[in-house]
């Protein structure tokens, strides 16, 4: 094999080695850690808010791993963890309510609309309970989640949960 040939195959590898880290980059304005800011973030009904949350996403080029630790409103701790592909499919979701397993959710699809725009469906036996919508503010500091629909207890909510990376 002559040095040219060489220098090309070598080329060859370490673009094979950089893209799909270059794909998985375009998913980066979510990735990291979020903190919830309570003071911004507003609650209908204010009986189901937050009074904590740290989100946490890690991407790969097809899906993403989350992982969500709050308490809520009754000093409650939860806990959620799943992966899901970016195209809107239907994943397992699994969650803990003070480390009993939380029955009001078993899957979610998410779904990339834009490079700062997603699209998320909570579900639990196969019906849509709320659908969440996140945007991360084009500076990547903080993001806005708005989430609407009906609770698996039958109340109807609205959530804008602002959210900002320490």
């Amino acid at each position: 094999m002559s040095m040219r040939q060489r220098a090309a195959l070598l080329g060859l590898v370490l673009l094979a080695a950089v893209l799909p880290n270059t794909v998985a980059a375009q998913a980066q304005s979510l990735a990291g850690t979020w903190k919830l800011n309570t003071a911004k973030s507003k609650y209908d009904p204010a009986t189901l808010a937050a009074t904590s949350s740290n989100v946490t996403y890690t991407f790969t080029d097809k899906s993403v791993t989350t992982t969500i630790d709050q308490v809520n409103a009754k000093g409650q701790k939860s806990h959620t963890a799943y992966t899901a592909t970016l195209d809107g499919v239907d994943s397992p979701w699994k969650g803990t309510i003070d480390g009993k397993p939380n029955m009001t959710q078993d899957a979610i699809s998410f779904k990339k609309l834009d490079a700062n725009t997603y699209h998320v469906e909570n579900k639990l036996k196969g019906k849509v309970t709320t659908i969440t919508h996140i945007v991360v503010a084009a500076d990547g500091k903080s993001r806005t989640s708005t989430t609407n629909g009906t609770n698996s207890e039958g109340v109807k909510i609205h959530n804008v949960a602002v959210y900002d990376k320490p």
